[in-house]
């Protein structure tokens, strides 16, 4: 099982969205801990990491549309969100 964390900014982020906003995303954090690599792939600078969104729809939100952008390693079986982008 693949740990899944939230980077300071994300937590700090999820803090601000609305509770179903909050429960859509930890969704995708528990996802992540089966399948890290089920996002859409980013360009990445760290050849030892690949990064990743994972979009999320108003209608899976209750709220706005969430993009979660992580960043995987392999080498230590780890996944951390960096950010979360809410939109209007």
């Amino acid at each position: 099982m693949t740990h899944a964390f939230y980077s300071d900014a994300a937590d700090k982020a999820r803090a601000e969205l609305s509770r179903s906003e909050q429960a859509a995303v930890e969704s995708v954090r528990r996802a992540l801990e089966d399948d890290p690599e089920h996002g859409r792939g980013l360009p990445d600078a760290d050849p030892r990491s690949e990064s990743y969104v994972v979009e999320l729809l108003p209608e899976q939100t209750g709220g706005r549309g969430i993009s979660v952008v992580y960043r995987y390693s392999q080498d230590l079986d780890a996944a951390l969100i960096l950010w979360l982008i809410a939109g209007p």
